[in-house]
């Protein structure tokens, strides 16, 4: 057998074996549960998480597919999305689903706005949505699956600008998207405005509220200042937020809403010619997973908002308190002014990716970004124990990057290149420069400063794209096992 093959297993194995693969490789994972992930995972404390599982393991094997076969999914997700209407003060017309996450609500939505400006505003040749610069990706990915053209309108002070979307608006522009907040800088931008533009224009409006939309509500009700973002919001038609986020329920499970039933039909996927019988569709998949639909509903019934509003008093109390901790380390500079519960920060002196890599084997995970280079934290329940123990090694992180090295001169160096040669080469040539210098073994290496750096330069270009395409194919190969 070579490297690059693996036989289908002829025989079971034993659940120890099983076992002893997962110990020996999961130990390599980022320890989540102990407050080290400022990402990808959510806890609200292990009690309320055996609680949910126990209603999770009761659906692991349904299927949501046929209303008819499992009554009590149905009436789980529709209580589900009552009671999220409710949350975001929608009123009785409010409809929705529950997703596979928070890109499935997003497709949806923009899906949703095809078909409907395909119906009202039958003069629209090329469909059109204007999001801004912040936007999350999976819009992207929409607009790449639906064929729809789209606008990305550059920031003011890192949040959407009002003004510029106005001026791009055209008759062709189907919806505005606004993001409550943002994900890379955790900042709101002016929903008010932009749902104002929309119902002007006669078109759609989607907050995308996935990170923020189980945890402003009950900041709101706490009393912090959030502005509002959600149904109340005259213009507002459609909203997208994560229940597996700051709902706290299994992944994946997010809910996407729409302001009345007419706006959802056109969600639906409905076929009556199939010698199958009538086939009828509400989100994307096929199947749907019970156990997300029954955790989901464990989670909201079973926390409920006096758990939520505590979890949601103490995760803005830690973000608080390591944003001041942020602001006293003099080389580093938190962007904008999030008031949820993610933040970033960025550095004038410092190299932040080698920041990064330090702290990555201090054993602390969390996401660099680039335009403009930082690193991202996402807070969550668990993190309340962990604020002093990461701030003092940040602190030290940050001592070490500034001393003088060899490395730190290697890294300007490849990046510098990488600048002068984006000039001169030919498109493409950089990521073929890029292949053959990486193995598989790269992926996962200690020292990425230079990797983020050159990525920085390269952003939105042919070269990182090939660069990324080539990453992403080399994950999931035997090789890089």
């Amino acid at each position: 057998m070579s490297k690059s093959t693996l036989n289908f297993p002829k025989k079971s194995k034993s659940t120890k074996e099983l076992m002893d693969f997962v110990n020996a490789h999961k130990s390599k994972d980022v320890d989540w549960k102990n407050g080290r992930a400022f990402c990808l995972v959510y806890s609200p404390g292990e009690e309320r998480t055996k609680m949910i599982k126990e209603i999770f393991d009761l659906y692991y094997s349904d299927n949501a597919l046929n209303p008819g076969a499992t009554p009590s999914l149905t009436k789980m997700e529709t209580q589900v999305i009552a009671m999220c209407a409710d949350l975001f003060n929608g009123d009785e017309n409010v409809r929705g689903n529950i997703t596979s996450g928070g890109t499935e609500s997003i497709l949806l939505a923009v899906k949703t706005a095809r078909d409907w400006a395909k119906k009202n505003k039958p003069n629209v040749t090329t469909p059109e949505v204007i999001i801004a610069a912040s936007a999350h990706p999976a819009f992207i990915k929409a607009f790449q699956y639906f064929g729809i053209n789209y606008k990305a309108i550059p920031l003011d002070n890192y949040k959407a600008d009002a003004d510029l979307i106005k001026e791009a608006i055209t008759e062709n522009t189907i919806m505005l998207v606004a993001s409550a907040p943002s994900y890379p800088h955790g900042l709101m931008d002016p929903i008010s405005k932009i749902a104002s533009l929309a119902k002007q224009n006669n078109i759609l409006c989607h907050v995308d509220s996935c990170i923020g939309g189980f945890i402003l509500p009950f900041l709101q009700k706490l009393g912090h200042e959030i502005e509002s973002f959600d149904f109340q919001v005259d213009g507002v038609t459609s909203i997208s937020a994560d229940l597996h986020k700051y709902g706290y329920s299994p992944k994946g499970a997010s809910i996407v809403l729409y302001k009345n039933a007419e706006l959802r039909k056109f969600q639906f996927s409905v076929y009556t010619k199939w010698n199958g019988g009538v086939y009828g569709s509400p989100t994307m998949g096929g199947t749907r997973p019970g156990g997300c639909i029954a955790g989901s509903w464990a989670a909201i019934n079973g926390i409920g908002e006096e758990g939520y509003l505590e979890m949601a008093e103490k995760t803005i109390h830690t973000t608080k308190a390591l944003i001041h901790g942020v602001k006293e380390i003099e080389e580093l500079d938190i962007i904008g002014e999030p008031k949820m519960t993610i933040f970033s920060f960025k550095s004038d002196t410092i190299n932040v990716y080698q920041l990064a890599d330090i702290l990555n084997k201090k054993g602390w995970h969390f996401e660099r970004q680039h335009l403009p280079p930082s690193l991202h934290f996402t807070v969550n329940y668990i993190h309340k124990e962990v604020v002093d123990e990461f701030l003092a090694d940040l602190k030290v992180s940050v001592e070490e990057v500034k001393k003088f090295n060899l490395s730190k001169i290697g890294d300007k160096i490849q990046v510098g290149i990488v600048k002068g040669l984006k000039k001169v080469l030919p498109k493409g040539t950089i990521s073929k420069i890029q292949k053959s210098q990486s193995s598989s073994e790269d992926i996962h290496k200690e020292n990425t400063a230079p990797m983020y750096g050159m990525m920085n330069v390269l952003s939105g270009s042919e070269d990182l794209d090939e660069i990324v395409l080539d990453f992403m194919d080399k994950i999931n190969t035997l090789e890089n096992d």
